[in-house]
């Protein structure tokens, strides 16, 4: 990844674009160490938990997700509480390519992170780089129609309530998305305005690359491409 990073730079020379990047819950986080580095080569701004600057505006990155089915846990945390929904694994359960320490597993949760990462400042200019996307929106539309985990049915839904609660409440200009891969084709949407927010995903999960273009001055205007 940075080797091709690199020969993007080399060909753009000062064309060469400012790169935000957060990894998603496939991602070992032991690769967290890589694209530290890449940033350090000038290469990207590695954006989990920080807040970055674009021109005017800000740019803050999110990794976490809440409790999925899967067992890899780096990027997993407890959404607003200690609630698994079911057919989902616990974060204190699974496997981690870091060590953390127990309480942080425990007791943290995203919703507390967010307060923590955003602080009291005012954020409509601003935009968040999340992976999962609101709960309850055409971003977050799983495949599990008609699914049952001891008779219970799970919820289509998937996606954060804290960062759906937290889009709510601090009305970010904009907010970007992944992680629900099949959400654009189950729902016939990539975008959802919550408030004065656009949200955007590109999660996809046919062949082509996703990209979501858009004028950070007007949002409204923004286009989904396959490539």
């Amino acid at each position: 990844m940075a080797r091709g990073f690199t020969e993007i730079k080399e060909s753009l020379g000062s064309e060469y674009p400012d790169v935000f990047l957060i990894l998603g819950n496939d991602d070992p986080r032991l690769n967290e160490e890589t694209m530290v580095q890449g940033e350090k080569n000038e290469l990207w701004f590695y954006a989990h938990n920080r807040c970055l600057t674009l021109g005017a505006q800000r740019v803050f990155g999110y990794s976490h997700v809440p409790p999925s089915p899967f067992l890899l846990k780096d990027w997993e945390k407890f959404d607003v509480s200690r609630f698994v929904d079911p057919g989902c694994v616990s974060p204190e359960e699974g496997y981690r390519s870091v060590t953390l320490p127990q309480h942080e597993i425990r007791y943290s949760t995203i919703a507390e992170d967010l307060d923590d990462l955003a602080g009291n400042s005012e954020l409509a200019k601003d935009i968040f780089l999340f992976h999962a996307p609101p709960y309850g929106t055409h971003l977050d539309r799983a495949a599990l129609d008609g699914k049952f985990i001891d008779h219970v049915p799970l919820d289509v839904h998937v996606g954060s309530i804290a960062i759906k609660r937290f889009i709510e409440s601090r009305q970010p200009r904009i907010t970007l998305h992944g992680h629900i891969h099949e959400s654009a084709r189950l729902t016939g949407s990539w975008l959802q305005k919550i408030g004065a927010t656009h949200a955007f995903s590109a999660a996809h999960d046919g062949p082509e690359l996703a990209l979501i273009q858009f004028d950070s001055q007007n949002p409204s205007r923004a286009d989904r491409v396959l490539l």
